[in-house]
């Protein structure tokens, strides 16, 4: 499948001749330290994670009721093959197929209301017996359906959906939802081919506000298939993520199985999604709140569809590349209108610094997560590439009027067509592909967010890096000797060192940009403030850092009137060690990579070539993809 083969830089495995014995050394030539009485293959009995997998964790089918209502009329099936990179026709706009297929896919369609739009289309009796469903079908069948989409997304979030229409958990039409969704995973789940996992999301709304969760299972059909999922409506449900947490206990109890939740991107959420002293509902923090947010959610879904969530020019305002693909105008119905102040319980780095004084106040760290992007896409198609971006429902697939159509709009303003984002992917680093090799990497937080790129990044932490750890062209031996990969807490200082080291290094994607720069963001808590500094680490060409230690701009070679660039700038790989010159051993502190590519046409910018339509005024020409890694933490002793 996608599995990079890139043996010298990133010690992955290769496909063709990946057995073969390298040639022996010639007589009286001795092997370095490094492999005196190791196996002579490097590419053999590995005992660390040698394959990046590329994936989707957040794509929902026209069994969500929104994606249904938007005119989705492509189902499980549809979803699966395209993802395994076949042709499908989609809803509005013709054949559509990946570049490239993907590695794994969690169709994570919205607990509440499961089914109800297809058995909707269908007529089923049990709708049509209902005077509203009815009205419904029959204007669905006219054409009407994105008033009565509205009609129903406007009663779902305002919790006023009728009742002889709401699929209750333990309803017959429910239950076949998710029988029907459990056994589409089981039936192209295909293990070292492509993994199918089963999961769902819970489809929290507070006060119009985001708190979703996707839930992922470890299982299969004989365990995930047990329990219908849990909801956010009561009685069946709630809204509250404690309730979701202590379900997700329930499950693990009772069938023995494992399964973990991704917190939703939170840029939509007012600010309620990483709460700094109590909840939204006024609950303080506790230690029951931190420790049991931190044993769920082990990952953070860090940009998607509807804006990237890594962070925002008013947290970070001296982070030059802070203003990518943000959306702060609110969620839906929203009763109140979105602020600065809300920001910060939002963004992706912002909770990693606030994890930090979370855990000296209550001794975990309910937001040590680590971080993914996925598409959340509505339209059954898993599309993260400018240059094949299918929007985000149906009714924003490729046309010459996407961009200019209003895509949401509230007290706090309006979203257009063209601020969507073609986002994002999850890049997974296992032994091989499958759902159980996936879901640990997962658990163990090694993985990284990607805007769609498929860019191979590798990072560690440690205490003895130096560069030749790096240029021996096979590194991550030393990595995983030497220190600790994405998602984990740095060693004991058995080196005597004064200062953390990190190792990182990048590949661009073999079909993408060149890369522009590696950085390293670190945060601290130092007992009274939250802090933050972003370090250019490695950078492509001959740039020198300027006065204010920025490197420069690296260059843009994109051509709008034909969409197209040039890979004449940015290098096709980067590395360093670095070492931290503000290192303090006495406060807490996390460190991750962000490996930005170099300016490429947006997906605006390839609508407005194809359809021969104007850029939209405000819409970028370029966009620079970029990767976020999972975090490495440190912790006084």
């Amino acid at each position: 499948m996608t599995k990079f083969t890139m043996a010298a830089l990133l010690a992955s495995a290769v496909s063709a001749g990946a057995n073969a014995q390298i040639p022996a050394p010639p007589d009286g030539e001795m092997l370095s330290p490094e492999y005196t009485g190791k196996v002579y293959s490097p590419y053999a009995e590995r005992d660390f994670p040698s394959n990046v997998y590329f994936g989707d964790t957040h794509l929902h089918t026209n069994m969500s009721v929104d994606a249904g209502a938007f005119g989705n009329r492509l189902g499980l099936d549809e979803a699966y093959k395209f993802a395994r990179g076949e042709q499908v026709t989609s809803t509005n706009a013709g054949p559509v197929r990946l570049s490239r297929p993907l590695d794994f896919l969690v169709v994570a369609d919205h607990s509440d209301q499961m089914g109800f739009f297809p058995d909707l289309v269908a007529g089923a009796p049990n709708i049509l017996a209902n005077p509203t469903g009815k009205d419904w079908y029959e204007r669905v069948k006219a054409g009407d359906g994105v008033a009565v989409a509205l009609e129903i997304i406007g009663m779902a979030s305002q919790d006023k959906f009728p009742p002889e229409l709401t699929y209750k958990p333990e309803s017959a039409p429910y239950k076949s939802a998710w029988e029907k969704t459990v056994a589409a995973a089981e039936r192209y789940n295909q293990p070292d081919v492509f993994t199918a996992f089963i999961g769902y999301e819970w489809t929290s709304l507070v006060r119009g506000n985001n708190l979703h969760r996707v839930v992922v299972y470890r299982d299969g059909g004989d365990k995930g298939g047990q329990m219908v999922p849990y909801t956010m409506t009561a009685p069946w449900g709630s809204p509250n993520p404690r309730d979701l947490w202590k379900w997700l206990a329930n499950y693990e109890q009772k069938t023995g199985g494992q399964v973990l939740a991704i917190a939703h991107n939170g840029n939509l959420s007012n600010g309620i999604m990483f709460p700094i002293s109590e909840q939204y509902d006024g609950k303080a923090l506790d230690v029951e709140y931190v420790t049991q947010r931190a044993k769920w959610e082990p990952l953070y879904e860090a940009t998607q569809i509807k804006g990237d969530g890594e962070t925002h020019p008013f947290l970070s305002p001296n982070d030059e590349f802070a203003n990518y693909e943000t959306w702060d105008i609110g969620n839906l119905d929203v009763s109140e209108v979105k602020t600065d102040a809300m920001l910060s319980g939002e963004y992706a780095r912002e909770a990693l610094k606030r994890g930090l004084e979370l855990e000296a106040r209550l001794g975990t760290n309910p937001y040590k997560f680590g971080m993914i992007g996925s598409t959340d896409s509505h339209t059954s198609l898993a599309t993260a590439q400018e240059n094949n971006f299918w929007g985000k429902h149906s009714g924003a697939e490729p046309s010459p009027t996407r961009m200019t159509h209003p895509f949401m709009a509230n007290e706090n303003g309006a979203i257009m067509g063209w601020q969507m984002v073609a986002s994002g992917l999850a890049a997974v680093w296992a032994k091989e592909n499958t759902r159980e090799a996936l879901f640990d990497a997962m658990e163990r937080k090694e993985v990284y967010a990607t805007t769609g790129s498929r860019m191979a990044v590798r990072f560690f932490g440690g205490w003895d890096f130096s560069d030749k750890d790096l240029n021996n062209r096979e590194p991550a031996f030393a990595g995983y000797d030497k220190g600790v990969a994405m998602g984990g807490d740095l060693p004991a200082n058995t080196a005597g060192r004064k200062a953390p080291s990190f190792m990182v290094f990048a590949l661009r994607d073999p079909i993408g940009g060149n890369l522009d720069r590696i950085q390293i963001i670190k945060g601290w808590y130092d007992g009274q403030k939250q802090h933050e500094k972003v370090y250019d680490v490695a950078w492509s060409g001959e740039r020198k850092p300027g006065a204010d230690g920025k490197v420069p701009a690296v260059g843009n070679t994109v051509d709008a009137k034909t969409a197209s660039w040039t890979n004449t700038i940015g290098a096709s790989e980067l590395g360093s060690v670095w070492t931290d010159p503000d290192f303090d051993p006495k406060q807490r502190a996390f460190y991750y990579a962000r490996v930005l590519e170099i300016p490429t046409p947006r997906w605006s910018t390839y609508d407005a070539f194809r359809f021969g339509v104007p850029i939209p005024d405000g819409a970028p020409v370029s966009t620079q993809e970029r990767a976020y890694t999972s975090p490495i933490w440190y912790t006084p002793k």
